[in-house]
């Protein structure tokens, strides 16, 4: 079987950690040997690699062509417009796209289907390049591309029509299948396949006791992290230092809100972290905190638990089916700095085994998912096979 992975949602060697989550959930599919896998991860067109444009210049410098772990990867560029470009994305995006699929089948990679991330506008593009080169669709909904996104009229009406060209869809967790299908997708074309970890890449270090007890945020410091909460919650917790992995726009706000509150020596800012440098920041720390307003299925939380770190989480959308049981950790009554405040004191007075909360992760890894993938994608392609069958028969 030869797929065709389709997302804006895909590492690069000037932002490897960028999607890092759809590679990974490829990168154990393709491992199987039963699938080839070609990638298309477009990323926006700038005109000068100057460093002085900042994140603008990284999108200059991406390659147009690499391979990753195995995996071809091609980086075509495509135009985004400001403040009208949300509504036309999709198109531009389909657009500026066709030459580089075209040119893979032409090369001799004549793939059997299409596996696009992200429902908008990824996935409205891969609807219509599927059309354009008569391939079947599945697409994989991932989070604010269903949770957000359908809020705007016009990018809700795209996606339910991308929605129904698919042959199926993919949600990463229960939550999200129920507000696809709250869209008006028949619920038998959409299936839920959770997310696992790297049980290999993440494993419980060698530790020594933290003479302060430790938390540890691991994300974009963006507004939907809301890593604010967590640094509210350090006056009511005295004696608890925070460590926040990841950089962002927020960065500055949250310094200053840490010296604001007078909390500043109990905060650390690492910024970006490598994913392969995680485990030791993940197994030093004593608990995992995640704030986040919308989740579809955080990769942190069982990162973080298959170190022998247990969690305190916010109760959003995907959240309460990764932390579901005590060795897992704890999630937030409410989402506030006392909220987050009272869930860390919940956890430090049932503190759970660590190798308890490691047993749980290890239930979690990726061969579920990759034999769903599997099943789902055969049945596409068998589909499509009988109908062009009955058409050549009539």
């Amino acid at each position: 079987m030869k797929i065709l992975t389709f997302s804006t949602l895909f590492p690069n060697l000037e932002k490897p950690g960028h999607g890092i989550f759809v590679e990974t959930r490829l990168r154990h599919l393709a491992a199987g040997g039963q699938v080839e896998a070609r990638v298309v991860a477009p990323v926006p067109w700038f005109p000068s690699s100057n460093p002085r444009f900042g994140d603008y210049a990284k999108m200059a410098r991406v390659p147009r062509h690499e391979v990753r772990h195995g995996l071809q990867v091609a980086h075509p560029r495509y135009p985004v417009l400001p403040k009208v470009g949300m509504n036309l994305a999709p198109l531009l995006l389909a657009q500026a796209v066709k030459p580089a699929i075209a040119r893979i089948i032409d090369e001799g990679y004549d793939f059997d289907l299409i596996d696009a991330h992200y429902f908008y506008p990824d996935g409205v593009a891969a609807a219509m390049l599927a059309r354009r080169f008569n391939k079947p669709l599945v697409i994989t909904a991932r989070g604010s591309d269903i949770t957000l996104l359908p809020q705007y009229p016009l990018p809700r009406r795209m996606i339910q029509w991308a929605a129904r060209r698919a042959d199926a869809v993919i949600t990463v967790c229960n939550a999200l299948r129920d507000e696809v299908v709250a869209l008006g997708v028949d619920a038998q074309r959409v299936t839920s396949l959770r997310n696992g970890v790297d049980l290999k890449l993440f494993q419980p270090v060698e530790r020594q006791p933290n003479p302060e007890f430790t938390l540890l945020s691991v994300g974009h410091l963006v507004a939907v992290k809301a890593q604010e909460l967590i640094i509210g919650a350090l006056p009511l917790l005295p004696g608890v230092r925070l460590v926040l992995a990841g950089d962002g726009p927020n960065r500055a706000m949250l310094e200053n809100l840490a010296r604001d509150l007078q909390v500043a020596q109990r905060v650390t800012f690492l910024g970006a972290v490598p994913q392969a440098q995680l485990r030791e920041h993940y197994g030093r720390a004593d608990a995992l905190v995640l704030a986040s307003s919308r989740e579809g299925w955080a990769n942190v939380l069982l990162e973080a638990m298959a170190c022998g770190t247990p969690v305190v989480a916010s109760r959003v959308y995907g959240t309460p089916e990764v932390v579901a049981a005590p060795e897992a950790g704890v999630l937030m009554a409410e989402r506030s700095p006392q909220g987050v405040a009272d869930a860390v004191n919940a956890l430090r007075a049932a503190y759970p085994d660590r190798a308890a909360t490691r047993r749980y992760a290890e239930r979690f890894s990726w061969d579920d998912t990759t034999a769903g993938q599997l099943r789902i994608f055969g049945d596409v392609l068998a589909q499509r096979h009988a109908q062009a069958a009955r058409v050549l028969s009539c």
